[in-house]
């Protein structure tokens, strides 16, 4: 099969496509052929040696796919050959065969195409296990989501108005802003042009947002942890800007706020009845209409490393991904 490697930690650039045997499945694994891959930020870090899991070379990355099963392991009964699903895999997307635990696989609507698959599950998984576990957001309360146009962003932008919210999208362009506006945000700050604390106590009356949803970082977290509600919650979804912030944790005592964390890889593994309670969910919204998933962007196997550095260089809008079966 073909596969793009990792050989040693570096840029994508580094990055080779070559022919290597396919993998062999164990009894709790399924063989996925994979039709489309999904591009994500920790595919960015992974291949640099910078995310908590270092697998051993060479690898390919990929955290996501959809695709066909195209056999099971003797202990996996709730999947069989044939079916079309999608794949949380950490690693391994990024070729034309990847082996799955049996337990991070899901069936997908019939309505569903792979490429709108393979850009469905890292995203709204990360942002309903946030809004819906750790943060509760209730109807009527407000949500203010950083990087409100990128792929786990815009999923928050959706998920927090199917849950009656109502959602500030904040993004660094106009440009962006008008994506999160079509998603359904209901106010925008463009944080390049103006204060994003004075924006968000102008919006809300002084009070601040009840949940901020962040998978930036850095210099946003700083401003946003001031224009928290009192009992507001933040969300630390990831570090984009590159920097992990320092907490001045005067401001949760004084705020009776909560600083809670989100990683949704370890929910799945850790929770998976809750977790397909969740899909089952997203998947009806999907299916009303209430989530339309944006890929602004595909690419071949072979360019799979421009598709991770147009996302580790912010410049990506929407959802990422990465064509690798002919019928993606």
């Amino acid at each position: 099969m073909k596969a793009l490697l990792c050989k040693a930690f570096g840029p994508a650039s580094t990055l080779v496509l070559e022919d290597v045997p396919g993998p062999e499945i164990k009894k709790n694994e399924i063989l996925l052929d994979v039709h489309a891959a999904g591009v994500n930020f920790p595919d960015t870090l992974i291949i640099e040696g910078k995310y908590q899991f270092k697998p051993t070379f060479p690898f390919s990355p990929g955290g996501e796919a959809a695709g066909v099963i195209s056999a099971v392991g003797e202990k996996v009964t709730h999947l069989k050959p044939g079916d079309r699903v999608m794949a949380l895999t950490g690693w391994g997307s990024f070729a034309e065969q990847v082996a799955v635990p049996g337990y991070n696989v899901l069936p997908i609507p019939t309505s569903m195409d792979f490429t709108t698959a393979a850009a469905f599950s890292m995203t709204y998984g990360t942002s309903m296990h946030a809004l819906k576990q750790r943060a509760n957001l209730q109807a009527g309360e407000t949500l203010l989501v950083l990087g409100a146009s990128g792929g786990v962003g815009l999923a928050a932008v959706e998920i927090g108005k199917a849950l009656g919210a109502r959602v500030i999208a904040a993004a660094s362009s106009a440009e962006k802003l008008e994506v999160a506006k079509s998603a359904g945000a209901d106010e925008l700050i463009n944080y390049s042009e103006t204060s994003l604390k004075d924006e968000v106590k102008r919006l809300t009356n002084g009070n601040g947002a009840d949940v901020i949803y962040d998978p930036v970082g850095g210099d946003l977290f700083d401003q946003a942890i001031r224009a928290i509600a009192w009992n507001g919650r933040l969300l630390v979804v990831g570090f984009a800007s590159g920097r992990i912030p320092d907490l001045p944790v005067n401001l949760t005592l004084l705020k009776g706020a909560s600083v809670v964390g989100v990683f949704w890889g370890s929910f799945a593994q850790r929770q998976p009845q809750d977790n397909a309670a969740n899909f089952k969910q997203l998947f009806a919204w999907f299916e009303e209409g209430k989530l339309k998933p944006l890929v602004s962007t595909v690419y071949p196997l072979e360019k799979a490393g421009e598709a991770i550095d147009l996302l580790g260089e912010r410049r990506a809008v929407g959802k990422v991904v990465v064509l690798v079966g002919k019928t993606a």
